[in-house]
């Protein structure tokens, strides 16, 4: 449990000191790690208190876990080869995913763009409890919301 402790601190600490999903703690190869709902809690108080939205509590390279909280809108995204779960931990949103995104331009990685907005999806409201899986090259984003916070679960798709 000691471990899991050291674990969670350097990833609230690192957010503050690097990038918003730098630093976050590597994955380990040799044994479970545990996310207790307090220090999720706490990643996401730290995140609002702070004005950001993402904070990487785990990195594998190919995967990663983030706390998110939305407050208004997101930029909206297409991943190319980037898979995702959200679990919806507090608060509701309007999330917008399919159609086409608006104004893109291209992202960070191969197959990634971001827009302005998603056109000819489907919307619908998210809340506490709800979870969404959404594939590769999908565009999706919060349109609105007074405030959302997930976790968001990122792996790359072979």
């Amino acid at each position: 449990m000691r471990s899991l402790s050291a674990i969670f601190a350097l990833a609230l600490c690192s957010a503050a000191v690097f990038a918003q999903t730098a630093g976050a703690p590597p994955a380990p190869r040799d044994r479970a790690v545990d996310f207790p709902s307090s220090a999720l809690d706490a990643a996401a108080r730290d995140l609002v208190a702070k004005k950001l939205i993402t904070q990487r509590v785990l990195e594998g390279g190919t995967f990663s876990i983030n706390v998110r909280h939305i407050a208004g809108a997101e930029t909206a995204l297409s991943h190319g080869a980037i898979s995702e779960v959200w679990v919806v931990r507090e608060g509701s949103g309007t999330l917008a995913t399919g159609g086409t995104l608006v104004n893109p331009t291209a992202g960070t990685g191969p197959g990634e763009f971001r827009g302005t907005a998603v056109q000819g999806g489907v919307e619908r409201v998210i809340k506490a409890g709800d979870i969404v899986f959404v594939p590769p090259g999908v565009p999706h984003g919060i349109k609105a919301s007074a405030g959302i916070t997930y976790m968001n679960i990122r792996f790359e798709a072979k």
